[in-house]
């Protein structure tokens, strides 16, 4: 959130916001940073939606990594929070996810006498349980209830949830020294001097490399290093022992 985009924006405007582990970048703000975003956001009386897809993959905690959407509610601000479990639990094949929002109070929550609105009013989400019941309904009317029950399952028994938080800090370590193995390694092979301190300086499952399409393509099909077009590497499918490659194009 930069001058410009204060000025820009329409007040009352949607700004969607990463959570954490940002994707594809893997640069997180700071907690000052998030500070700031959240005043501009505020001042200008925006939206905030978060989205939240790799909870516990940027620090290994959960606490941790809900810093950002805590702060901006314990700033009073109402705001949405799209929440996904595909990653964190393992559930990509049942798209299991939820939608939280927070609201001013109670009465704006359920109330249902006033058009949705969100610009110049006390509470931006007048009748937003309905809403979403709308929404809902006009898209999948009932969700799958598989992957739903798997993760009530893991949340609401103790035992099962604290051995999940310790999955997810062990998987958040094992990226993280995926992470600095790379770095070391591209480092102790590349003499043409440059700086990949840029790497460690990213969090979570994602490393943008900056490599362009035609080297991320190169480093594919010569190499069988699996990247997307614009340069990201998935952290997560690299193994330890696997070769360093630094010569990125022909």
């Amino acid at each position: 959130m930069t001058s410009p985009s204060r000025q820009d924006a329409p007040e009352g405007s949607f700004i969607l916001l990463h959570g954490c582990a940002h994707n594809p970048t893997g640069i997180d703000p700071t907690p000052e940073q998030w500070e700031k975003i959240a005043v501009v956001i505020q001042e200008k009386n925006h939206i905030p939606f978060f989205d939240v897809a790799y909870q516990g993959f940027a620090s290994g905690s959960l606490d941790t990594d809900a810093a950002s959407v805590r702060l901006f509610a314990a700033r009073g601000m109402e705001l949405f929070v799209a929440q996904s479990y595909s990653k964190n639990l393992g559930l990509y094949a049942e798209r299991i996810g939820a939608m939280n929002v927070v609201c001013s109070s109670a009465d704006a929550a359920v109330r249902n006498s006033q058009p949705l609105c969100f610009a110049n009013q006390t509470s931006i989400l007048p009748k937003v349980k309905s809403q979403l019941k709308s929404i809902a309904r006009l898209m999948y009317s009932n969700p799958p209830i598989h992957g739903a029950k798997i993760v009530a399952n893991v949340v609401g028994d103790p035992n099962l949830f604290n051995e999940w938080k310790a999955e997810l800090e062990m998987m958040a370590g094992r990226i993280k020294n995926v992470r600095q193995k790379l770095f070391d390694s591209l480092s102790a092979k590349d003499k043409s001097g440059k700086d990949w301190s840029f790497i460690l300086k990213q969090i979570g499952m994602f490393s943008f490399t900056g490599l362009n399409k035609a080297q991320s393509e190169n480093m594919t099909n010569k190499w069988h290093v699996y990247l997307t077009k614009d340069g990201r590497i998935i952290l997560g499918q690299m193994r330890i022992p696997s070769r360093c490659h630094h010569r990125f194009v022909p």
